[in-house]
């Protein structure tokens, strides 16, 4: 087995009605390609949704033909992932919940039919199955992109971390910001990097969060 390292990044901002991606959002994608571009990367997996495509092509395109930088021989394979989608991965039961925080946090989740909880939990589940984890085979380590949204980022540093299943909920993470996990051989996955904006100038920053938890 060989190291793995997961790297996360939510889509660039999106225009209101969700079909693609703003100025702002087109900017973001490629000012992560241009983070990225010395990361030895094997794919770039991405959601369905037109602006999660839209972002990893923008990468990619940053990622550059060749590579010489990173000794890869070609362009990154794009892989369009179900599991990379937009969808709610889990929904609690109020008794999961820490004492004062149900009433805060459930409503969110309010409208999420059965159907839709049934999908999330499977689609999770294969994300998890897909993305994490120790690779195979031996050699280098594998490093690996997922640009998605903003509730699979949260799951799967909550799986990281091992925390209670709802704890999903209340990480938020900004367009374009990149979170990194390791996942090595005997240690338990260690979260490297989480919501890092370090690459996006100040104007491009925070987009996707809610204005009470945006940083100075």
């Amino acid at each position: 087995m060989r190291d793995r390292y997961l790297y996360l990044a939510r889509h660039g901002e999106a225009t209101s009605d969700g079909s693609g991606l703003t100025g702002a959002g087109r900017r973001q994608a490629g000012l992560l390609g241009g983070r990225l571009r010395g990361v030895p990367l094997e794919a770039v997996h991405h959601g369905p949704l037109p602006r999660a495509a839209r972002t990893a092509r923008l990468v990619a395109e940053r990622l550059g033909a060749g590579r010489p930088d990173t000794g890869r021989p070609g362009p990154v394979p794009l892989r369009e992932c179900e599991a990379a989608g937009d969808y709610v991965p889990y929904v609690p039961e109020r008794d999961e919940l820490p004492v004062g925080v149900a009433d805060a946090m459930l409503p969110h989740v309010a409208s999420v039919t059965d159907a839709e909880r049934a999908r999330g939990a499977e689609l999770a589940r294969r994300a998890v199955a897909e993305f994490t984890g120790t690779a195979g085979g031996e050699g280098a380590p594998r490093h690996e992109l997922v640009v998605t949204h903003a509730f699979l980022v949260a799951w799967l540093v909550r799986a990281a971390m091992d925390a209670p299943a709802w704890r999903w909920m209340g990480l938020n993470h900004g367009n374009c910001a990149l979170t990194v996990i390791r996942y090595a051989p005997a240690r338990p996955p260690a979260v490297l990097v989480l919501n890092d904006m370090g690459h996006l100038p100040d104007a491009l920053r925070w987009t996707g969060f809610p204005a009470p938890l945006r940083a100075p």
